[in-house]
């Protein structure tokens, strides 16, 4: 490879000695040729015989060209002759021109004539790679010509790509049926056209200072793919993002903020209503067990604590301060923790980056720096971690233990975090704010979350990504353990413009981060009642062991907008083999239907409910089950959740277990139940059709890219 890439550097330095920011076309050429990325053949022939053979190496049809810098009109000339078809018609072609040339300029200096090979037929492509802000290098791939204009069809993925990245970009755009040939059109060369897109990540990836590449066409076709054209643009002071720091290093100090020993609060207040008297009373009656150091200029003591004028006189060590002070005293607060070696600062104070003061900013992240101090925030609401009864926040204090992380970029959206977690008595490990992200940011979460035992998985609220490359390469490597889903805010033009304007934060172009998710494993949420849905009932659900998902519903229209669910969740809906067919049927009144939904109907006891949910989940060739109850003086809610947490766990005891979720059509009793079957390990939800199938969705979705199914 080294050969190619000495190729390459060769043509980029006399670019960047031409102080040139774009390549020429013979340029493009030598490149890809150094990559062997296909370009058409061509060469330059002085004799009618040379034209012959050269053409007949490259494969017909070809174009040939004079080659003169007297003659630039080539086709005023006569000087270019296209579909060349045997080596007689070449060398027949060269003599033509020849003449051609001379009758249109005798004195034309001729250099000899170009033979190039002649692409045609197979389907147009674009193969590509631009430079993002917060992903850096990235390969795109979409149809050719106007429609990628129009349609804006196009993939990305991170650079390098692999060859299954590149393969599953030819499945990522919309139009990706016509690369299989359709009505009568043929099926392109896949392998040949993922090479082509594996070589160009390669290549952007070797040469960071290539911030643009277009092939486009790209002519593909069953036996090959060609770059007809090639574009790049270079920017030689480009700096691709520092590498993040080591992971080893990172839950060091994220273990000492998020499970400390000894907390400062500075900024302390025994008045109620302010900020540091929130922070002490959480910390106070949110049970933690370690020690609470209050930091105030004057007071001897806060709630009964021993206060200190600076952490500098506290005596033992302190793991984390908590900030509850304006925001220009900062600073100066922040250097006395650097000077007492304490490894991290949750800031909760506002009026920095967000409101019009970056420079403030510039400067605590300075001294963060110069003191390694991580600090969390700014203009956050702070923290809480349960598994040590730890409120680092202004907020309530926190009680329901669970294994679900949640974090956000937002305080109201913090808020509402917590306030779901509550109110659906959700167990949570951890809620997070992270605010401006001066420093500590969702891949240093991730990289916490990963090893810590008490969560199994990880939800995050974001607005952009400071390095959205640091943070798909963790999620990459955390999602293949634990599920890890996102909630990217900023997802249309307009709440794009809103991010930006709430915290400095642009929404990227919302594709790249589509693909990007895709690629490293993450579930995307497309709501906050979604982030919110997926938190708490993933980590409720097992593991599927395959895709056949099984609906049995006592309501024909549930069944129906099951259906539809199931699809827009791209869950599969197995399709019933004859005798398992006979054996629910067994089951169900004559006019109920078997199939997939197996309808029950509504008039029927609980038995009839309990027999074909044992029969579902005894049957090895069924993966999942979705329930759909309809309520009824026959089968009452409480009666049905009872009944199914019953043969739930009568069939785990047998050794069968499988992800269930429960859809309850009724009136008001169904809440009741729906919640009794959720804290029995059945995600269950009144009055919808989408919720519980949007849950299982996610397991799936979070199964396939872990590679477990």
């Amino acid at each position: 490879m080294s050969n190619s890439k000495d190729a390459v550097r060769k043509v980029l330095d006399q670019v960047k000695a031409d102080n040139r920011s774009s390549l020429t076309a013979p340029e493009g050429k030598l490149v890809c040729d150094a990559y062997g990325i296909p370009v058409p053949k061509e060469g330059v022939a002085k004799s009618a015989g040379e034209a012959g053979k050269m053409a007949s190496s490259m494969g017909f049809p070809v174009v040939m060209k004079i080659v003169s810098p007297d003659i630039l009109h080539k086709t005023e000339a006569g000087g270019v002759i296209v579909g060349v078809k045997t080596a007689q018609d070449a060398e027949k072609a060269y003599e033509t021109i020849l003449s051609n040339a001379r009758k249109y300029k005798a004195d034309a200096k001729i250099e000899g004539i170009q033979v190039q090979q002649m692409l045609s037929g197979g389907t147009e492509v674009i193969v590509g790679s631009i430079t993002d802000g917060s992903f850096g290098k990235l390969v795109a791939f979409g149809l050719g010509g106007v429609l990628v204009e129009v349609l804006k069809d196009i993939t990305f993925r991170l650079a390098p790509a692999t060859k299954e990245d590149a393969l599953s970009m030819l499945d990522g755009i919309q139009a990706h049926e016509i690369l299989k040939g359709v009505r009568g059109g043929e099926p392109v060369n896949r392998t040949a056209l993922a090479d082509v897109i594996v070589k160009v990540s390669q290549l952007v990836s070797d040469f960071p200072e290539i911030v643009e590449l277009d092939l486009n066409p790209v002519f593909a076709t069953p036996k090959d793919a060609t770059a007809a054209d090639v574009r790049i643009v270079v920017d030689f002071a480009y700096k691709p993002k520092p590498k993040p720091r080591p992971t080893e290093e990172i839950v060091a100090a994220m273990n000492r903020i998020m499970q400390p020993k000894a907390v400062a609060v500075i900024g302390a207040s025994a008045e109620d209503g302010k900020i540091g008297n929130s922070v002490m009373k959480n910390l106070i009656n949110g049970g933690y067990k370690g020690e609470i150091i209050p930091i105030h200029p004057k007071a001897a003591e806060i709630l009964g604590y021993k206060a200190y004028k600076s952490v500098k006189d506290v005596p033992g060590v302190i793991d984390v301060a908590v900030f509850a002070i304006p925001a220009k005293f900062v600073a100066g607060a922040l250097t006395e923790c650097g000077e007492k070696k304490i490894p991290g600062a949750v800031l909760i104070p506002s009026g920095f980056a967000e409101a019009g003061a970056p420079e403030l900013q510039a400067e605590i992240v300075e001294v963060g720096k110069k003191y390694d101090i991580r600090l969390m925030g700014p203009n956050i609401y702070g923290f809480y971690y349960t598994p040590a009864n730890l409120c680092a926040t202004f907020c309530t204090a926190y009680d329901v233990k669970g294994h679900a992380a949640l974090s956000s970029q937002s305080g109201g959206i913090g808020m509402a975090i917590i306030g779901f977690s509550r109110s659906a008595k959700m167990g949570v490990s951890a809620i997070v704010g992270l605010g401006n992200k001066s420093d500590i940011d969702e891949d240093d979460l991730l990289a916490f979350f990963e090893q810590d035992p008490n969560t199994n998985l990880i939800a995050q609220h974001c607005e952009d990504l400071k390095d959205g490359r640091a943070f798909a390469e963790a999620a990459k490597r955390v999602s293949k353990k634990k599920p890890v889903v996102v909630l990217k805010a900023g997802r249309t033009s307009a709440g794009a413009k809103a991010a930006s304007s709430h915290t400095g934060a642009l929404a990227g172009n919302d594709r790249i981060y589509e693909d990007v998710f895709k690629q490293s494993g993450v579930i995307r949420a497309r709501s906050l009642r979604q982030l919110l849905e997926f938190a708490r009932g993933v980590p409720v659900l097992p593991t599927p062991k395959g895709e056949n998902v099984l609906i049995i519903t006592g309501a024909g229209g549930s069944g129906v907008l099951l259906s539809d669910s199931c699809v827009d969740n791209g869950l599969s809906l197995m399709s019933m083999p004859p005798d398992l067919d006979a054996a629910f049927r067994k089951f169900i009144p004559p006019f109920g239907a078997a199939g997939n939904p197996v309808d029950i109907t509504g008039g029927e006891p609980p038995i009839t409910y309990v027999n074909t949910v044992k029969l579902g989940l005894s049957d090895d060739r069924i993966h999942a089950l979705i329930l759909g109850y309809w309520h009824t003086i026959v089968t009452p809610p409480m009666v049905f959740a009872r009944n199914m947490v019953e043969v739930k766990k009568e069939m785990e005891a047998k050794g069968f277990v499988k992800p269930m979720v429960a859809s309850l059509a009724g009136d008001v009793e169904v809440e009741e139940a729906a919640e009794y079957l959720y804290q029995n390990g059945i995600p269950a939800y009144a009055y919808s059709t989408e919720l519980p199938v949007e849950v299982l969705g996610a397991k799936y979705k979070w199964a396939r890219g872990a590679g477990l199914l």
